[in-house]
């Protein structure tokens, strides 16, 4: 094979469940064949490294203690020879053959664009929130984000720095040479908005382009709903200064869910019983992340550095939704 002008880069860990779908979605893009797929496992247990071996895949591996969701992707683009590394992860697919032309597309935008983020959407199914499923009601459109200085992305509100850097490695495109100058960070947790507010703050271009769309989903615990709100407030007020408020939910807003699950077929009546609890439950998990948030930084930040460590010092991991009738986990007690 020739120098790829395209490296994707796939962090793995025990993703036998989607690894074929993920992998097949790539090698039936438009621009396959300027393409090297790169896997970074880190110390699976299941079936992944036995079907990474069915693909033209280069896999490396690291040891579990030596993942780090900035350092391990950045490892990825030192592996990598591509003009343009893409970033993705293992239990996403993309929706249609031309992910990577769309991604590459966005570069047409301004000489000083740095990367392309596309759209992350829920794929229909009985296995996924039926409150998520893709209902497109436009078509996809493409976003600039572009400050004439530092400065000028510093005189942001906080909620517009945050949108600005609202960037996504579940589908991402970047240009390998400012990977290089401006390399992913140390994180645990947000990497990749991290990234996005370093390479505005240098001056360079963002582009989002919505028709970039990959199937992703987690299928949430009560636990992970938790941590993932938690790691999510807290990572965008240190990084963007944002406070969240209190969530709350209307009438209105739980009477539309109940309507959008009723009307979401072909789920059984039981089906959709289960996923009305399982949004209720994912209510809870940010209603507790908030509660735990707001205490923690009204006694201090050292407080709030705390908390995070200690309910966030790992990355939250995804559960599997259960085969048959996909029961919904157990109740969990967050202390």
């Amino acid at each position: 094979m020739q120098t790829p002008t395209i490296s994707v880069v796939i962090p793995v860990k025990n993703g036998a469940p989607w690894l074929d779908d993920c992998i097949r979605g790539i090698m039936r893009q438009s621009l396959f064949r300027q393409t090297e797929i790169i896997a970074i496992d880190s110390g699976s247990t299941d079936n992944s490294l036995k079907i990474l071996q069915k693909y033209p895949v280069r896999v490396y591996s690291i040891s579990p203690s030596e993942f780090n969701h900035g350092l391990t992707r950045q490892y990825g683009v030192e592996l990598s020879s591509g003009k343009y590394v893409v970033m993705t992860v293992q239990d996403a697919h993309a929706v249609d053959e031309f992910w990577l032309e769309h991604l590459l597309n966005g570069f047409t935008a301004d000489s000083k664009v740095a990367a392309v983020c596309g759209s992350q959407v829920v794929q229909k199914g009985r296995d996924k929130n039926p409150v998520e499923w893709f209902r497109p009601i436009s078509q996809p459109t493409k976003v600039v984000y572009k400050y004439a200085s530092a400065e000028d992305f510093q005189k942001l509100t906080p909620l517009e720095k945050m949108w600005a850097c609202g960037w996504d490695n579940v589908t991402a495109m970047y240009k390998r040479s400012i990977l290089k100058e401006i390399p992913f960070q140390n994180a645990n947790f947000g990497e990749d908005a991290i990234w996005a507010k370093d390479a505005l703050l240098s001056g360079y271009t963002l582009v989002y382009n919505q028709a970039a769309k990959v199937y992703h989903f987690h299928y949430e615990d009560l636990d992970y709903s938790f941590r993932r709100n938690f790691a999510v407030m807290y990572m965008r007020y240190k990084q963007f200064g944002c406070i969240y408020n209190r969530p709350l939910q209307t009438l209105r807003q739980h009477l539309s869910t109940i309507k959008v699950i009723a009307l979401s077929n072909p789920l059984t009546l039981k089906e959709k019983w289960k996923w009305l609890q399982y949004n209720k439950m994912q209510f809870k998990g940010r209603v507790k992340a908030y509660e735990i948030f707001a205490a923690a930084l009204a006694e201090s930040e050292d407080r709030l550095d705390a908390a995070h460590e200690h309910y966030c010092g790992k990355p939250p991991v995804h559960q599997l939704a259960q085969s048959g009738d996909h029961n919904l986990p157990a109740k969990q007690k967050i202390d």
